[in-house]
């Protein structure tokens, strides 16, 4: 809202099960590499026995960052990029004109026209959360997610790419070995703990389709926890591997119009690319839709 940049991140290793996140940060250039920074040191003791943080927010995050060698900038100005400027200054003009002219409004008893809000769909366009899920030869899982938070976030915001449970998730078994990362409705991510959600479910179920299917349903767009008479917007990306098979499956779940994936191995030279559509008959924040893919691990 006040035209600074604010970045959360967060990283989570199956096989330690290890989560590391950072919130409110301005200054460091990836901020990805500083949770996974925080994530890894969940494994290393620290003087008087002292728990090792999993989260750490703005200056002192920042000091953190600086200290085990993340990439800085100087000028918090320089990740701010010309389209970002110009959507920021776009809808931040839309929006002090609905508050100037509401003030208007209070302060005149003749009645004044007030301007439409900006279109919650349109403005819902310029989130920039990315995730990413891997598996690697030994069938360890790990998962991921960074964001800038929604345009015009209140200054201080921690959005649930930050958030325990609800931006990332990976967990690793014998039998299976599963990592998630979500987008979306920040918020409600959050209150829900998406993450953990689709992880959980997918070991009480034998179809993974089935059971994305059902954690969006029943623990999303059904659960008691948010306003049922709101579109509620959410996408994950959610890897399964059957160690015992060396197989797996990538998949992706949203309630959004659409979708959008890349997937690759160390095999393949360029990634393949998916754009998931919602079904024609399906409304938008009202219903979901489940597709993947399947994969073999050659180790």
């Amino acid at each position: 809202m006040d035209g600074s940049v604010q970045c959360d991140a967060a990283i989570m290793n199956g096989s330690t099960l290890n989560f590391g996140a950072c919130t409110n940060v301005s200054k460091v250039k990836n901020p990805i590499q500083l949770a996974r920074q925080i994530c890894e040191a969940q494994s290393n003791p620290q003087l008087l026995e002292r728990i090792p943080p999993m989260v750490l927010a703005g200056t002192g995050a920042e000091r953190y960052a600086d200290e085990v060698g993340c990439s800085m900038v100087a000028d918090s100005s320089l990740m701010i990029s010309s389209k970002a400027k110009f959507q920021f200054n776009h809808y931040k003009s839309k929006y002090d004109l609905v508050v100037g002219s509401r003030n208007n409004k209070a302060a005149s008893e003749e009645p004044v026209p007030v301007p439409e809000a900006s279109n919650e769909v349109e403005l819902a366009a310029s989130l920039d959360t990315v995730g990413a899920v891997c598996v690697d030869g030994a069938g360890n899982t790990a998962a991921g997610c960074s964001s800038g938070g929604i345009l015009l976030k209140v200054p201080g915001r921690v959005g649930q790419a930050a958030t325990y449970g609800a931006g990332c998730w990976a967990t690793d078994t014998d039998d299976l070995a599963i990592a998630t990362c979500t987008t979306g409705n920040g918020e409600y991510l959050m209150k829900t703990l998406l993450a953990r959600e689709i992880c959980n479910g997918a070991f009480t179920s034998d179809c993974a389709v089935t059971s994305l299917h059902k954690t969006f349903t029943q623990k999303f767009l059904d659960s008691p926890l948010l306003p049922q008479q709101q579109d509620l917007y959410a996408g994950a990306l959610t890897l399964l591997y059957y160690p015992k098979q060396s197989s797996g499956e990538v998949m992706w779940s949203h309630t959004t119009q659409s979708f959008c994936v890349g997937y690759m191995a160390t095999t393949q030279k360029v990634p393949k690319f998916v754009h998931s559509p919602l079904p024609t008959y399906s409304v938008p924040g009202r219903s979901c839709v489940v597709n993947g893919h399947n994969f073999h691990l050659r180790i």
